[in-house]
């Protein structure tokens, strides 16, 4: 598997990055006006903002199958949030999430942002063991345009030192990570 940057010419990243969020969304909630607006044009509402989107795509049997994907939001204070991580159900527990994980804090770290933030809920409970897995803590919910939410998760980059977070980037820019199968 590798972490590749959202490509916003390539119709299967967009595709993917809508689809697979709409799928776990549609799960467990109600899509909300801002999962729209950011889905339906992550140029404008993401990217356009200084914020990224990583796709995790498959290396293995199924070549170029997009497993997960994850954006980076760019905060007014320079910080950063993580958002919008899906991974395809057939994927689950094979470290994608982690790894999607990993190249976002990575980004965040390379940016210089003091702290990545993230808002969830806690019935996705695979999702909030892995958050606290990269480090995430628990802090106070603010006020939030999510109805969804009811828990925030902060991690400190300001207090890591230097320490690598995740994968190393290769020449070509890609996060290269191996397949967590037990």
């Amino acid at each position: 598997m590798r972490v590749v940057p959202f490509d916003p010419a390539r119709a299967d990243h967009r595709a993917a990055f809508r689809d697979l969020n709409l799928a776990w969304i549609e799960q467990h909630f109600v899509v909300e006006a801002r999962d729209r607006r950011e889905l339906d044009d992550p140029d404008a509402h993401i990217l356009a903002h200084g914020g990224a989107i990583f796709m995790a795509v498959d290396d293995g049997a199924n070549v170029g199958e997009i497993l997960g994907t994850c954006a980076l939001l760019a905060e007014p204070d320079g910080a950063c949030e993580l958002a919008k991580m899906a991974v395809h159900a057939a994927a689950r527990g094979r470290g994608v999430g982690r790894a999607l994980g990993e190249a976002a804090v990575a980004a965040a770290r390379a940016r210089g942002a003091p702290r990545v933030d993230l808002l969830s809920n806690t019935v996705l409970g695979p999702a909030i063991g892995l958050y606290r897995a990269l480090g995430f803590v628990e802090v106070p919910l603010p006020a939030t345009d999510y109805a969804r939410a009811n828990i925030k998760m902060v991690l400190d980059l300001s207090r890591m030192h230097g320490r690598p977070t995740g994968p190393t980037p290769d020449p070509n820019g890609e996060r290269h990570c191996k397949d967590r199968i037990g």
